[in-house]
């Protein structure tokens, strides 16, 4: 568990993450509206040479030139839909090539890819608590 304390705390860690991602990595970010999320975001797209990363709630996705694609998701309208894997898969994400970041990335979410990090902040307290949980052995080395 990590604690942040402030929402340039919640970007560094952004960056500190994206210095160890590649193309293909997929991560899911969930937690309650304003835990952090978007900002988390920015700072994996910000260590990706990407400056303009804001929210896609409306636009569900925003695919950005980078170091390394990066194509930035929020499901969170398309979790009451009756099929949220036929949205997703909608898309058409260039998952290969890229890295995803899913905001509100539920199970229709992990099934893009086996190996994934799945990071949930919970701001039930003070400061953020961020969980990080690493899935497959592509993040068996991952440390922060």
């Amino acid at each position: 568990m990590i604690t942040v304390k402030t929402a340039d705390d919640m970007f560094a860690l952004g960056l500190a993450i994206s210095a160890q991602l590649q193309a293909g990595d997929l991560i899911l970010l969930n937690g309650p509206l304003g835990a952090g999320k978007t900002v988390l975001a920015q700072g994996i797209g910000k260590g990706l040479g990407v400056d303009d990363v804001t929210s896609p709630t409306f636009v569900i996705s925003r695919v950005h030139r980078g170091v390394i694609p990066f194509i930035h998701v929020d499901a969170y309208r398309l979790i009451d839909t009756e099929n949220p894997n036929l949205y997703l898969d909608d898309l058409d994400l260039d998952t290969e090539n890229s890295v995803t970041v899913i905001e509100w990335g539920g199970a229709e979410s992990a099934r893009l890819n086996e190996e994934r990090l799945e990071i949930t902040i919970d701001r039930d307290a003070e400061f953020r608590e961020v969980e990080i949980k690493r899935i497959g052995q592509r993040w068996s080395n991952f440390q922060i």
